[in-house]
């Protein structure tokens, strides 16, 4: 390829250069020093939980912390990053609502980052590539700002279905209102207001340490395949001592592949779990519908054609997918 010469006399850069330049990513200083003092301070608010604080706080602490978390996995992630089942208006505002007092940012941003994710898993676009190891899909790549290639590959995200969502749109607008109010003030006022706690108790436990495991669930939904899914070619139950702490499998990459599963978990899990469990009792309630799920027969089926045509597998699930027939309440039946 023949470089050309700028007016100045430099060097102009070959479209090859260009590409390398624009899957450059910098570092995010300001997200850097934020998730060091997040994590400095939260130390000392474990020190705090064991020493210090009330018994009221440490269940205040649970109390926000759980349905946080479950407003991420079953919300966020499942529902409206993936379509996993429909909401009433009514749970939707209820998501809403518990996924704010996680302070991971609005929904409609934390989605379009996953999707990106999604589209473009494990490769060099991927901003969670899990081929470059834990440490860098957990925590590096959150002090990194996207590349500008990765940036347009976001602005390419199709958001509509978000974008028609009264509930999603109405959090992206009002949400560091809704953040200040609900993640920041009200919380660090119950426990001076209620039980009388200190001032120390309620900023670093109810402030910094619940922040940072709320940081780490939110971030764990990129990283699972990390910790709990198995490498290409390693064998189930892997060699390894692990064996003794987690159960690794490949549950975590079958989610890559059919994302709208809605038993699928977030950490390692497959159809069980308290999202699952939670989005089952919500279909028996009548305010979530259209659960999505994939049979083991129609799994089956996929791999005979896959098998018998040596077709890609997600071709072989896509046209297995077509013939399969969902029973009204197939989420009361576990297989």
């Amino acid at each position: 390829m023949v470089e050309t010469k700028m007016e100045d006399g430099k060097q102009a850069a070959t479209p090859a250069e260009e590409i390398n330049l624009s899957n450059k990513r910098e570092a995010n200083w300001p997200a850097v020093l934020f998730f060091i003092h997040i994590h400095l301070l939260s130390l000392y608010g474990i020190y705090l939980l064991i020493y210090e604080v009330k018994w009221m706080t440490v269940i205040f602490l649970i109390t926000l912390t759980f349905p946080a978390i479950l407003a991420m996995t079953t919300g966020a992630h499942r529902l409206w990053a993936h379509r996993t089942y429909k909401a009433s208006t009514e749970l939707r505002i209820v998501l809403m609502l518990l996924q704010t007092l996680a302070g991971v940012g609005p929904i409609y941003n934390w989605v379009r980052h996953h999707r990106l994710h999604h589209a473009h898993f494990a490769t060099e676009n991927d901003p969670f590539d899990y081929n470059q190891g834990f440490a860098y899909a957990h925590i590096f790549t959150r002090m990194r700002k996207l590349s500008p290639y990765q940036e347009k590959l976001k602005e390419s995200i199709d958001m509509s279905d978000l974008e028609n969502d009264s509930v999603v749109m109405f959090q992206k607008t009002l949400y560091w209102f809704m953040y200040a109010t609900l993640f920041l003030l009200l919380p660090l006022n119950a426990p001076l207001e209620y039980w009388e706690d200190s001032v120390l108790s309620s900023v670093f436990v109810i402030g910094f340490l619940r922040y940072f495991i709320l940081l780490h669930a939110s971030w764990l939904i990129e990283s699972a395949i990390c910790v709990w899914g198995l490498k290409p070619g390693e064998k189930s139950p892997p060699d390894s001592n692990s064996v003794f702490i987690i159960t690794r499998t490949f549950w975590p990459h079958y989610h890559y592949l059919i994302p709208y599963d809605y038993k699928s978990g977030e950490y390692g899990t497959y159809d069980s779990g308290c999202s699952s469990a939670f989005i089952r009792v919500w279909a028996a309630l009548g305010i979530a519908t259209g659960l999505r799920t994939v049979e083991t027969n129609t799994i089956q089926k996929a791999l005979a054609e896959m098998a018998k045509t040596k077709k890609p597998l997600q071709i072989c699930l896509e046209n297995a997918l077509k013939d399969q027939s969902l029973s009204d309440q197939h989420y009361l039946k576990r297989e």
